[in-house]
């Protein structure tokens, strides 16, 4: 298995594209499988079309699903800190990507990318591990 470590600056933003840094680790690698993986407990790795309104779209959508306020037991951190444990749950940590001839086999509107609700930790990594096939 080939594997590498992505850091990644979310300060400014809920949603990064990831789809690039995937194509370029995947390059040269031929067939088999991606898994793109983040090792956190308040951010989740998902697919969507980016660069059509869907980021502020699947923004909006999760600070409805998860408000940010006191209603949360699990309450230290920035207000309504709580929500961001919660995301994982709706947004998974990782996800497998088939990958041929060295590119991963995404649908033409489909990008990768990285969900991160929570503006109390804005440093995270993303682990992307290429299996052969």
């Amino acid at each position: 298995m080939d594997s590498t470590e992505l850091s990644i600056d979310t300060r400014d933003r809920f949603v990064v594209d990831l789809t690039e840094a995937v194509r370029g680790f995947c390059r040269g690698r031929g067939d088999g499988l991606l898994n793109v993986f983040a090792p956190h407990a308040t951010a989740g790795v998902a697919l969507m079309e980016t660069g059509s309104g869907s980021e502020a779209d699947l923004e909006d959508t999760l600070e409805r699903l998860l408000p940010r306020d006191d209603r949360y037991r699990h309450a230290h951190g920035s207000p309504g800190h709580g929500a961001d444990h919660l995301l994982p749950v709706l947004v998974a940590p990782s996800v497998v990507v088939p990958v041929l001839d060295g590119r991963p086999a995404l649908g033409t509107w489909q990008s990768i990318v990285l969900v991160d609700t929570n503006r109390d930790n804005p440093r995270r990594h993303v682990r992307l591990s290429f299996v052969a096939g």
